[in-house]
């Protein structure tokens, strides 16, 4: 991961624990603070935060860059299904792209 990207998602991850740990947040019944305990990169662009709860229980966010406007990194709390629906898109992207890979060297009239 390029250190600038770094740079921001580590603004970011502190960002998401300061909203997080809001006591008047939504659904925050416990009142749980959050802090960043670690963040670790999957790939160039996406990467995953690990949050201490208050509570001694560990959320993970899911990162990713989007490239528009500047840049930006946004995110979200997978679930198991989630991860399923993931794991599937990877198959459906390896089928998209061998249908494309031809049209690579079709010519032009």
């Amino acid at each position: 991961m390029k250190k600038e990207l770094a740079l921001k998602l580590k603004v970011k991850a502190d960002e998401i624990a300061k909203n997080f740990s809001r006591t008047d947040r939504e659904f925050n019944f416990s009142k749980e603070t959050f802090e960043v305990n670690s963040i670790k990169p999957l790939s160039e662009t996406t990467a995953y935060i690990e949050f201490r709860k208050s509570s001694g229980k560990i959320g993970i966010a899911f990162c990713y860059w989007i490239n528009m406007a500047g840049g930006q990194w946004r995110y979200f709390f997978p679930t198991y299904d989630h991860a399923v629906g993931a794991e599937r898109l990877r198959d459906v992207l390896y089928d998209v792209e061998s249908r494309n890979f031809p049209l690579n060297f079709k010519e032009e009239n």
